[in-house]
């Protein structure tokens, strides 16, 4: 048994057809889990479906509406790079109820798991990038409203930048803290920045040349260059979390524990390896533990030409967690 809890629904699988989104994924993860004895069926929880009363805590009411009326427009289903339907909707929600009950989870055992979930590219007002409603947000502000945290910090491991994260938590940056050159970025201990105003804490790590092309910026960006290994990505993610909890006392850290850092993702171009992005995941939890900040974890992006690579990935870090706190 696991001295934490994996939040999972047969029900996380997305509705989108032949898709380099692996909709298969969280099955997946959860069939592997529970073949290789890592967990046991006892260690699931079920979540339930987001109230839109949660939902609204981060998105805009008519953006809401358009979701529950399929009133989208031709636009911002294109935005969404996801076919609409209910049944689209209907996941999500329940992805973001997964993502209250790890948060939960987390506050009294330390870590959780929800098995999907991290939606990060998610607006308040609109959807992108796979994302329609940003499960970790809702969670966050959910606790926040129930008095169970005051500060919150989110580190988001995927790829791409985190935009809709930035956006929904804004403006934790100085504003007389410039960004490096777009044409000529390096990264440098200078350019781990932050601020020490609000209730939410943000850290990215993510592909400088990838997606999204406007970054809205986070209390922290770390933007790598074009095939970082896993000894440099370890450093400055090293690093972001050191000056992260210099300036900042989180009551949960949100890790989304991104698996499209791989060197053999479709659409990354970073060079980690499945080893590296272990580490990875050790380093974030003995962060944690050693700090004493329960961590909700959630699965981002991953896509992998071998959809096995990315299932490794997502369950390594289950078994990392179990490695860390199990001790």
């Amino acid at each position: 048994m696991l001295p934490f809890k994996l939040v999972y629904s047969n029900d996380y699988y997305l509705p989108i057809g032949v898709h380099v989104f692996p909709a298969q994924k969280y099955r997946y993860i959860h069939q592997r889990l529970l073949e290789t004895g890592v967990a046991e069926p006892s260690d699931f929880l079920e979540p339930s479906l987001a109230s839109d009363e949660d939902v609204l805590l981060v998105h805009t009411p008519e953006y809401v509406h358009k979701l529950k009326t399929g009133t989208l427009s031709a636009r911002e289903e294109l935005q969404m790079e996801v076919p609409y339907s209910p049944e689209l909707v209907r996941a999500f929600y329940l992805a973001a109820g997964g993502s209250i009950l790890a948060g939960q989870s987390a506050l009294r055992d330390k870590v959780a798991f929800n098995i999907g979930g991290g939606f990060h590219h998610a607006f308040p007002d609109h959807g992108e990038g796979f994302c329609v409603i940003h499960d970790v947000a809702v969670a966050i502000r959910r606790l926040q409203r129930d008095k169970k945290i005051v500060r919150a910090m989110t580190v988001d491991c995927d790829v791409h930048q985190g935009n809709g994260t930035a956006a929904i938590f804004g403006a934790m940056r100085e504003v007389n803290d410039p960004l490096p050159s777009k044409a000529s970025f390096t990264p440098s201990p200078a350019d781990l920045r932050g601020a020490t105003t609000g209730d939410v804490f943000t850290i990215s790590l993510h592909q400088e040349n990838n997606y999204p092309m406007w970054k809205p910026p986070s209390s922290i960006d770390v933007n790598l260059p074009d095939g970082t290994a896993d000894d440099d990505y370890l450093a400055w993610l090293d690093n972001a979390l050191s000056s992260g909890l210099r300036q900042f006392e989180p009551e949960l850290i949100c890790y989304i524990a991104g698996a499209d850092p791989y060197r053999e993702d479709q659409l990354g171009g970073l060079a980690l390896t499945i080893e590296g992005l272990k580490r990875r995941d050790e380093l974030m939890f003995r962060v944690a533990r050693t700090r004493d900040i329960p961590v909700m974890v959630t699965f981002a992006g991953g896509y992998a030409r071998r959809v096995e690579d990315t299932v490794t990935i997502h369950c390594n870090t289950v078994i990392a967690a179990k490695e860390v706190f199990g001790t």
